[in-house]
């Protein structure tokens, strides 16, 4: 009978496109390296089972093996400090830049990005981000940003500035060397003022139609003047006034106005709770807490004043608006009360989902739960008195 040696054991060494095939009866994987005329340069990594491995070390007893060599690359980094070179085996942009003491943050631009595998030399732009502190009315509001203006890091931050909103420095400002900027919310309103000659109103109920549906069936003309007046405020605060020249529209008429009364309530059945709802929508979810809400440190402060945690979900300025203490119901969360704004225009820029379809999940720091997709939430009666048009 012929006798077979078991303890030599067939090894297979991948090296970039070329396959080397030896027979190792003991040693360690630089012993097989150089049995196959192969050796590593210092930037070379070697893998075992996907997992890099010291190649003067032996490896435990296996029936075979197969080895991987990374050969390093040149990697071009070029920064607003100049240019670095480094040679790198690593697998992916982010994981050279680490090895190499570059400590990378969320709002560091980096192109490619981090996690583009690394298969030949290559340049890559790094631009480090910067701390700034972002003051809205009278929250501050930290973040990292890599932008070059102001008007570009008040974007990233989710505070872009809308309508006649004044940053300061101006948008088109470099970032200021402190990293503090202001942003004053401005707005203005019309409130339109009138003085008429008494005539009658004939109120008539439409309880076929919903709430906040009206018609005019006939045109009040009862000597009716009417003026407006431009209101402008800065962080909720009037900062001026201007009026125009009450003007007469009409002479005396009586005006017949038909109202919708119907408010839409169901009661339904939902996790074996009966819920008294007067809409079901399908909406985005995101999730944070006080410490993890994709700005430096904690924040527990909201839009409505109650401290941020569970039970505290946030929606779209726009829609906040009209539904602020708003409670609802989500399968898999609970209930919660609508008390925050936040910035779901991150959602329609990224995923095409519209801002209004948005919703952030408010949990504590101990217990958050990633509920990251889309569920259904269960407005609960009573509705609010006014409801947006783009929840009817």
């Amino acid at each position: 009978m012929a006798s077979c040696n078991s303890s030599v054991r067939p090894v297979t060494i991948l090296d970039g496109g070329e396959v080397f095939f030896v027979s190792a009866s003991g040693g360690t994987p630089q012993d097989w390296l150089q049995q196959a005329g192969l050796s590593l340069n210092p930037d070379d990594r070697l893998f075992y089972l996907g997992l890099p491995i010291d190649p003067a070390q032996p490896l435990p007893p296996a029936s075979a093996y197969v080895l991987n060599i990374r050969r390093a690359v040149l990697l071009t980094v070029v920064t607003p400090d100049g240019t670095r070179l480094i040679r790198t085996a690593a697998v992916s942009v982010g994981q050279a830049l680490t090895e190499n003491d570059i400590l990378l943050y969320a709002g560091d631009r980096l192109t490619p990005p981090a996690g583009t595998p690394i298969v030949a030399p290559m340049a890559v732009t790094y631009v480090p981000s910067k701390e700034v502190i972002i003051r809205v009315g009278e929250q501050s509001i930290e973040s990292r940003t890599a932008a070059e203006t102001v008007g570009a890091a008040l974007v990233e931050a989710g505070i872009p500035p809308q309508g006649l909103d004044e940053p300061l420095p101006a948008e088109s400002e470099p970032l200021p060397a402190d990293g503090q900027i202001r942003l004053r919310r401005v707005y203005e309103s019309l409130v339109i003022q009138q003085e008429s000659i008494p005539y009658t109103t004939e109120t008539q109920s439409a309880p076929d139609q919903p709430l906040g549906w009206q018609e005019i069936v006939q045109m009040g003309e009862s000597g009716l003047a009417l003026g407006r007046v431009r209101i402008r405020y800065a962080d909720g605060q009037e900062v001026s006034r201007q009026a125009e020249e009450m003007t007469v529209v009409r002479p005396p008429k009586t005006q017949i106005v038909r109202n919708g009364t119907k408010v839409v309530v169901e009661t339904l059945n939902v996790n074996g709770q009966n819920l008294e709802v007067w809409r079901v929508l399908d909406m985005y979810a995101t999730v944070y807490s006080p410490c993890n809400s994709g700005i430096v440190g904690c924040s527990y402060g909201t839009a409505s004043g109650l401290r941020a945690g569970k039970g505290v979900v946030a929606v779209d300025p726009a829609l906040y608006a009209y539904l602020q203490g708003q409670r609802v119901y989500i399968p898999g969360y609970g209930f919660g009360v609508i008390g925050d704004v936040g910035g779901g225009y991150i959602i329609e820029n990224k995923l095409g989902i519209s801002r209004y379809r948005w919703i952030d999940l408010g949990f504590d720091d101990n217990n958050i739960q990633d509920l990251t997709g889309w569920v259904k939430v269960y407005f609960l009666a009573p509705a609010p008195a006014s409801i947006p048009a783009i929840l009817q």
